[in-house]
């Protein structure tokens, strides 16, 4: 399952989540096309709990996004913070952090990606 929430401090939170349905994909990439239009700033959250795969063709399209929203993801958000629920040491930041000029930073849990986001957020208004 993927949502894509907007929450308080300018943060939005993509969560590919169990369980999994035949629509992922194609909702995955639909949020990453929202994400690529926000006008920023903003931290993103993305919690990888699921065990989805991308297509061929969804790569692709992924990949295409990337080179598409670069300038633009450098401009407007400010941090990364990914939840990757049993991936200790994932690579994941180190190779998200060659992408992009934001910080990028990898956690077991949701608590600790919060934190680590908190001082890239907006303040109350």
């Amino acid at each position: 399952m993927v949502r894509l929430d907007t929450e308080a401090g300018g943060l939005l939170r993509l969560a590919l989540d169990v369980p999994t349905m035949p629509t992922d994909e194609a909702d995955y990439l639909a949020a990453l096309h929202r994400i690529g239009a926000q006008p920023g700033p903003f931290v993103l959250l993305a919690r990888f709990a699921g065990q989805a795969m991308l297509s061929q063709a969804g790569e692709r399209a992924q990949a295409l996004w990337f080179k598409a929203t670069r300038a633009h993801m450098n401009e407007t958000c400010r941090a990364l913070a990914m939840v990757r629920p049993g991936k200790a040491g994932s690579r994941s930041a180190e190779v998200f952090g060659k992408l992009w000029t934001f910080p990028v930073a990898v956690f077991e849990e949701e608590d600790a990606a919060r934190a680590f986001l908190r001082p890239f957020m907006e303040p109350p208004g």
